[in-house]
């Protein structure tokens, strides 16, 4: 039985060469590594390039998002490049920055002075505002890769380095690092082709610190694998330590990490990825590894293992519970039977082996955790390469031995370890101090390839990426081809390849992970008001389940013609925005192919993570407002018309008032061009009739109907007034009515009460949601009409920012309670609480209000978020599905939901 196998210590040294090479050499490393490693604090070299931070300054206005960084010293011979250069794939790492955006807002100023935000505040970060790379290519294809460095400049700082202006801007001094056995043998090339030097770095630290590094910065980067179903495992950076990292190349090495640069290579075994397709060629003739794989993938091991139930009569051994089918002894059936090798299945032989050496190497690696006490494994390596079965059998035999106590953990990234801690040994990369809030993740179209055949040249434009997908990309629902993915042997990076997995071929990497692009953003924070953000998910709409899934990509993707209609038309139905916009629907339908095949491919997956995808997407294709046209329209009509609303409130009662003002809101919520039944009621009237027919519709009770707990927290009672609140964040939803007629009568009504407001908008246009830069010009054209909303607005810097004629304003303008605007940070219908501009949680810090409106904010995420301080959400319902599932009602009930403080 396989429980009575016995290990033999001395020859028990497997180490991992890091991959297993397709010319079916393995990459030695000589007798002084067969020893266990004690890991030392990650080598810094000292040699160039490193990033020179003396004299830093930032350029242009310190007070904007994203500034740049000037670094007057730094060295012109600069890399943000690294490698790791394995015996069959190159895995590269390249950091890109962003472009300069000087802004000058003097609104920010105000409201920074105010808050008492200053430079000295901010930390500078040598890559701010940058993107981490991730591509992958063949090592016997090296000079693609050499080819791909070259287009982009990366041995020169990248394309956007100012530094970059001739060939002769590569100097002798100029060095990029590399790990891998590669490392050492194209060493040369790398020297005629592009005239760099490599510094070589250590295999185990580049694999601990990459390790380490994904762990912290991706926030769904470890999962578990069982029975085909993947699931995203949240680690709390603070509790990560200590662990083990199995890595599974040729041999296998387990290395205990108890922190950052500090480990030990603990055990390992000599049974790995090697002896799979050593002993698989020999016994299959396939040429391949991935040929080996697909192989398991067809085969019936029981035709070759012996089972505990064909030692007992096919009844369980339950006394020491092994059920029928456990293995008893892998190949043990080749013993009695009268067979030759050719007898067997290629196929059947394959799996038994697959199971046999997943099966040990995860009992092993059991074992060793139990002996350290480690609660947390991971596995990586060449072994696994995303493959199904591997990680399923793997988790079986963890799950097995420790009788479901231990979970074995995988990564996404589990490829480029070894590349990001090249990468960090940089002297000063810039990457330690990141926070996971400050990495997003995003999956644009890339590299250009279909089958896994590179055809031509990296994508050097919008032009040329458009030209590429018009010849590969199917429009269309029914998407045969080109979906994101990053098979081995490609370059990876947000590329296509032809699904095959019809019939019985199934590919070997059909569980794939897709690798994005990282974009570093230090200046996101984690809203300080979340009552716990260690437990927090934005997310109310779990797409795990298959049926929700299929309803809303069928939502997306009949929304689509209007969308790229609307698309073209905001750029002028230009041909060339038409192409852009048959592009977009090319891509978008891409992507979503691809997560109906692989719902957990760009990690976990909720409603808001798709809608944020496609606004990412119309703005890969240059459309970056597609709705200007529509909100500037809607926004002239609904400020002609609040004047009058004004007269109408201010001549009712406080408490008649209140009433009426969320009434406002919910109704004016209505206007969402992101939903279909509102898209089609907006034929049937304008928008003031759509409004008034709106509010006459709102008949209490809602169908969540907290207004009656918030009326008691806003006036208690005549004889005790309680305490006005000192601070509302205000998070707006739509343009046009929605926040004209609802949020900003609203906000006038707390303001009149002494409370500051703050307007919580997007940083960036997504559908008809209303913007940060927007938001002033609307504010300044109503606060001609009212007192209140003038002296506040003044005093929030608002009406700087828009210009305002004073003539145009009422005379009293005393009031200094301020009305301010804040971005929120992202450019989505919804938000994620975990990532918000460090504006927003400035300003979050004195608040004790916290108001959601809209279906974005408050329905399809935060729903279920808990607060530190009193919060209200408000929106309509509008969509049926939506509606039945959440609060079991009808398309166009309301909620109206007031949630005291969490404490």
């Amino acid at each position: 039985m396989d429980n009575l196998t016995e290990d033999h210590p001395e020859f028990n040294i497997g180490i991992d060469d890091g991959g297993i090479n397709t010319d079916n050499q393995f990459i030695g490393r000589g007798e002084k590594e067969m020893a266990p490693i004690a890991g030392n604090s990650i080598h810094r070299s000292s040699s160039r390039p490193q990033l020179d931070l003396s004299g830093a300054a930032i350029q242009g206005n310190f007070e904007e998002r994203d500034p740049t960084i000037l670094l007057p010293n730094q060295s012109d011979d600069i890399s943000h490049l690294a490698l790791d250069i394995g015996g069959s794939l190159i895995k590269l790492v390249y950091f890109s920055r962003h472009e300069n955006q000087t802004v000058t807002d003097r609104r920010r100023k105000i409201i920074n002075a105010r808050l008492g935000i200053t430079n000295v505040n901010r930390r500078s970060y040598p890559i701010l505002g940058g993107r981490l790379h991730f591509v992958k290519f063949e090592t016997n294809k090296i000079n693609e890769c050499l080819d791909f460095i070259y287009s982009k400049q990366l041995h020169r700082g990248g394309m956007d380095s100012r530094h970059w202006q001739s060939e002769g801007s590569v100097t002798e001094n100029t060095i990029i690092k590399a790990t891998g056995g590669g490392a050492y043998k194209f060493a040369d090339l790398f020297k005629d082709r592009l005239g760099i030097s490599i510094e070589k770095e250590d295999e185990m630290n580049c694999l601990v610190a990459g390790a380490n590094f994904l762990l912290k910065a991706i926030r769904h980067e470890a999962f578990t694998h069982m029975e085909g179903q993947k699931e995203f495992v949240q680690i709390d950076s603070n509790d990560l330590f200590p662990y083990l990292l199995v890595n599974i190349g040729s041999g296998v090495s387990m290395i205990k990490v108890d922190g950052d640069g500090i480990f030990q290579r603990v055990s390992g075994t000599n049974v790995g990825g090697g002896t799979y397709w050593g002993l698989g060629k020999l016994l299959t003739k396939c040429k391949s590894f991935d040929e080996l794989l697909e192989l398991s993938q067809r085969g019936d091991n029981r035709t070759i293992d012996m089972l505990v139930g064909d030692i007992y009569g096919g009844m369980d051994y339950s006394k020491i519970g092994l059920s029928a089918s456990t293995i008893a002894s892998s190949f043990g059936k080749a013993i009695s039977e009268n067979k030759d090798l050719e007898d067997y299945s290629p196929e059947d032989i394959s799996l038994s082996l697959l199971r046999m050496i997943s099966y040990n190497i995860g009992q092993i690696a059991y074992l060793n955790a139990l002996r350290f006490g480690l609660k947390r494994i991971f596995f990586g390596g060449f072994f696994i390469r995303g493959h199904a079965y591997t990680m399923d059998t793997i988790s079986f035999a963890v799950q097995f031995w420790s009788k479901g106590q231990a979970q074995a953990m995988f990564l996404r990234h589990e490829g480029f370890l070894g590349a990001i801690g090249a990468f960090m040994s940089y002297e000063k990369h810039g990457l330690d101090d990141l926070m996971v809030h400050q990495f997003v993740e995003r999956f644009p179209m890339g590299a250009p390839y279909i089958g896994g055949s590179v055809h031509g040249p990296p994508l050097g434009d919008l032009n040329e990426k458009i030209s590429w997908m018009e010849k590969f990309v199917q429009k269309g629902t029914e998407i045969t081809a080109p979906v994101p993915t990053a098979p081995p042997g490609t370059t990876g990076l947000g590329g296509f390849e032809v699904p095959s997995s019809k019939g019985d071929a199934l590919r070997p990497d059909a569980s794939k992970l897709n690798v994005g692009v990282l974009h570093l953003v230090p200046s996101l924070e984690v809203f300080p008001l979340l009552s716990d953000p260690k437990t927090y998910e934005p997310n109310t709409i779990d797409l795990s389940d298959h049926g929700e899934l299929e309803y809303w990509f069928t939502v997306l993707s009949e929304h689509m013609p209007d969308l790229v209609d609307k698309a073209v038309a905001s750029e002028g139905g230009t041909d060339d925005a038409k192409r852009r916009g048959d592009a977009f629907a090319r891509a978008f339908s891409a992507h979503l192919a691809r997560l109906m095949e692989e719902p957990a491919a760009y990690g976990k997956l909720g409603l808001a993570n798709l809608l944020e995808l496609r606004e990412e997407c119309l703005r890969e294709f240059h459309f970056h407002d597609v709705y200007r046209s529509i909100k500037q329209r809607e926004n002239e009509a609904s400020l002609a018309v609040l004047p009058d609303l004004l007269m109408e409130l201010d001549s009712m009662n406080e408490e008649t008032r209140l009433l009426t003002l969320i009434e406002g809101v919910l109704a004016a919520n209505i206007f969402d061009w992101g939903s279909r039944a509102c898209v089609d009621l907006y034929h049937k009237g304008t928008i003031i009739e759509i409004y008034r027919m709106s509010r006459n519709k709102m008949q209490r009770p809602w169908r969540v109907d907290d207004f009656d707990l918030f009326k008691e927290r806003m006036f208690s009672s005549a004889e005790k007034r309680p305490r006005p609140y000192k601070r509302a964040l205000l998070f707006v939803d739509n343009s046009g009515a929605d926040i004209v007629l609802g949020m900003l009568p609203l906000a006038r009504e707390l303001l009149r009460r002494g409370t500051e407001v703050v307007l919580v908008a997007n940083s960036l246009p997504a559908l008809n949601d209303i913007t940060a830069m927007e938001l002033p010009d609307i504010v300044a054209e109503a606060a001609k009409h009212c007192d209140i909303l003038r002296g506040a607005a003044e005093a929030g810097g608002l009406l700087v920012d828009a210009m305002i004629n004073v003539q145009d304003s009422p005379r009293d303008s005393s009031f200094s309670v301020p009305l301010m605007v804040v971005e929120n940070g992202c450019g989505s219908p919804c938000i994620d609480l975990r990532q918000v501009s460090s504006e927003l949680a400035a300003v979050a810090k004195d608040a004790d209000l916290v108001i959601l409106e809209g279906m974005g904010r408050s329905l399809h995420t935060n729903f279920n978020a808990k607060f530190k301080c009193d919060a209200l959400k408000l929106a309509m319902v509008k969509n049926q599905r939506l509606a039945a599932k959440l609060i079991n009602g009808n398309i166009y009930d309301c909620v109206c939901r007031f949630e005291p403080a969490n404490n």
